[in-house]
């Protein structure tokens, strides 16, 4: 009799703190999870490694910028994500440069633990700065989503950060074409009355034709950092915000602050997706002090639905025996 093997586990996920910006890959070739994060922003990223999505064993740096023949890169190295390109894992990240402004960069690996060496230090040729670049690949067209950080960008006398999209090279190392503006802050709960505001990580999701498009809202440091998402006929927009937005937010009743800049990924069973994510450490006080979540995430009549942020025991399924 075949039956469904299932595993439990709670958020947030094997007590990993003091990171953010988590990225969990599925590697089909070794049907591992790898998790890349804010983690070591002085100098890069570490990667922790896992068989099921719940146990995961810390591997050490996969990108370590003292190792790489150019430094360019002086600290603040944030948001990394990794795809499988071919016979290469190629790492988008940003860091802040010798001049003060942040920039995205391209990196690759043969394999995913890394180690990692840049192949475009400055992927981004506009002045400004940019961080949290994200590659989706749709009918072999690379493109990579982006964020022109609030730190520079003034509009009307506030800090807005915006999403963009633009097409990638067949390698994955440069752009071309030109950027097109997706999101910026409109939504009442993106905190319109403030001198800075956000529209942020931004991760693509695929679904009967239609384009998901989730991002982030808010300070990160800030309770109300939480996630919305935007939906689109075509890759390159434009995109009409959900209604319901937020769709991952605080429970503070529960302990649970400022979930946000999440990835998704298929759990162990092929078919299931969970959104993966972060919340503050230390709720009452919270910083970039942050811890990893995982919840099932589906759609339902058009509407993307995260079933979180959770905070009691959740089942996962390790597909069936």
């Amino acid at each position: 009799m075949i039956q469904e093997k299932k595993m439990a586990y709670t958020n947030p996920v094997e007590g990993i703190t003091n990171i953010g910006d988590p990225f969990v890959l599925k590697d089909e070739d070794s049907d591992k999870y790898y998790m890349y994060a804010t983690s070591a922003a002085s100098i890069g990223f570490r990667v922790w490694e896992s068989d099921n999505m719940v146990d995961w064993e810390e591997e050490g740096l996969a990108f370590d910028s003292t190792e790489q023949e150019k430094q360019w890169a002086t600290g603040d190295f944030w948001a990394p994500e990794v795809i499988k390109h071919g016979d290469q894992y190629m790492m988008t990240y940003s860091a802040r440069n010798k001049d003060g402004s942040l920039r995205i960069a391209v990196a690759s690996s043969s394999d995913p633990l890394g180690p990692f060496t840049d192949m475009n230090a400055d992927i981004i040729q506009e002045q400004g700065s940019y961080i949290d670049g994200h590659i989706f690949i749709d009918d072999g067209i690379p493109y990579l989503y982006y964020v022109k950080d609030c730190s520079e960008n003034i509009i009307d006398g506030n800090h807005v950060s915006q999403i963009f999209v633009q097409e990638m090279t067949e390698d994955l190392t440069a752009l071309k074409g030109d950027p097109q503006l997706l999101l910026q802050p409109d939504q009442e709960w993106e905190g319109l009355q403030d001198d800075y505001q956000w529209n942020e990580g931004p991760f693509v999701l695929k679904e009967e034709d239609k384009y998901y498009l989730m991002y982030s809202s808010n300070y990160f440091a800030s309770a109300d950092y939480a996630v919305g998402y935007a939906v689109a006929d075509n890759p390159r927009g434009p995109f009409k915000k959900a209604e319901e937005n937020p769709v991952l937010a605080k429970d503070l009743e529960n302990g649970i602050s400022g979930p946000g800049h999440n990835s998704v990924t298929i759990g162990p069973d092929g078919e299931t997706l969970y959104a993966v994510y972060h919340t503050h450490t230390y709720p009452e006080a919270p910083s970039g002090d942050r811890r990893m979540s995982i919840d099932k995430l589906h759609f339902e009549d058009g509407k993307l639905i995260i079933e979180g942020p959770s905070y009691k025991e959740q089942k996962i399924s390790l597909g069936r025996e």
